[in-house]
Formats: C-alpha cells, structure tokens, sequence
C-alpha cells in the first residue's frame, strides 16, 4: 500500500479546516503498520482516507497497485471486499446472527459455497470452537473482538484496517486480542494498519506512523 500527499480538508463555518496535511507513506505486503498520536491528530481519517470509505482533498492511494481514487464508490466497494478486512473498537456484530452466522456472513455475501467449514474453521483459530452458536449479547467483550477477528480474516484478506482494536477491552482482554490479531498477521502474511493510542500495542508492529495536528511527525 502507498499514501502519496493525502490531504483531507472539511469547511468550518466558511472557513476550510485541514485534518490531514499532506501525509505519504508505503507499507510492504505482510508488513505491519501502526498509526498512532493524540486523539484530534487524524489517525481515524487517515484510516478511512486508506480504506477509501472517504475520499480525499487531494493525494492518492495505490492498494496493491490500484488507484483508490480513480475507482467510483462501487469499484472502491468490491475492491474492499476483495482485498481487506476490518477490524473496529465498537466490533459490529450483527445482533441477531450467532457468532458462527457474523463469521460466515462476509464468505456468503461474496458466494462462498464452503462457508460454514471456512468460519468454524476461523473460530477454532481464536479459540471459540465451544462459543459459536451464541449470539454476542451473551458473549464477553473480548469473546466479541475474537468474533469479530475470525469475521476479519476468514476471507484471507491482503490488507486488514484495525482502528483501536483493543479500546473497549480491559487490559489483559485487550492482550490477548493483540497477541492472536499479530499471531492470524503473521499466519496469513497480511498487511496489517491498525490505529491506536496504545504505545505498547504500537510497538509490536513492524513500522510507526506517528500523527500530529494531521502532520506526519518525523
């Protein structure tokens, strides 16, 4: 992946307010970024500007060497659905679906016919083989971020975008969550970009990205 001069402006009143000023950086396939800094820096944006879920006032961002923004909303989509998987604090499980039926959904929506082998086989690797047919209100947070880890790589992405991973885990939970999410990084040679404000989180990855006031800080 490679982020050439990203710039997100948004107007403020009348006047234009820049979140992100002119941000380029490049992650090798495997590799493992970590986009860190003060909350209000732009790392969240930064994320999304990667993901193509925003477009941004200028810049580019080549994803396994397709121009992200020369694709419209729906190539942008398939090109996720495609190539990553994402990873977010709050988990987005689906209420109603059993952790087994939030796993297969990702390989049902792009018309697996081994997804029910594919996502047991996911939930075996994070350790919810026992856990799989209850629904997420009656599983723990941390049981929650599994789910929603195996649902992230059971479609083997190339690239996963993780924005605060572990921020509605308590620490040793979010330990846990952090040695598996790095052990199915490693496993499936994935790209990993993950957003934190957790120094120790951060340093488990391969590179650092640190923002300030939407600034690459050198």
């Amino acid at each position: 992946m490679q982020a050439a001069g990203l710039t997100k402006q948004v107007l403020s009143g009348d006047q234009p307010l820049t979140i992100l000023h002119d941000v380029t950086f490049t992650v090798k396939a495997g590799e493992s970024l970590a986009i860190v800094g003060a909350s209000g820096s732009g790392k969240s944006t930064l994320l999304g500007l990667l993901a193509g879920l925003d477009v941004p006032t200028g810049g580019k961002v080549l994803l396994h060497g397709t121009d992200l923004f020369a694709l419209d909303e729906d190539g942008r989509a398939r090109l996720r659905g495609e190539l990553a998987g994402f990873v977010f604090q709050s988990f987005q499980l689906l209420p109603a679906l059993n952790a087994l039926e939030n796993v297969m959904l990702p390989l049902e929506l792009a018309g697996a016919k081994d997804a029910r082998q594919r996502a047991e086989a996911s939930l075996q690797q994070v350790g919810l083989a026992a856990r799989m047919h209850h629904v997420p209100k009656h599983l723990s947070g941390g049981e929650q971020q599994r789910v929603a880890l195996a649902r992230a790589f059971v479609t083997r992405p190339k690239i996963l975008f993780a924005d605060e991973p572990t921020g509605n885990l308590d620490a040793d939970t979010g330990a846990q969550i952090i040695e598996l999410m790095l052990e199915l990084n490693r496993a499936q040679g994935t790209t990993l970009i993950l957003v934190t404000h957790d120094d120790a989180l951060a340093k488990r990855c391969g590179k650092q990205l640190r923002l300030a006031a939407g600034r690459v800080m050198v």
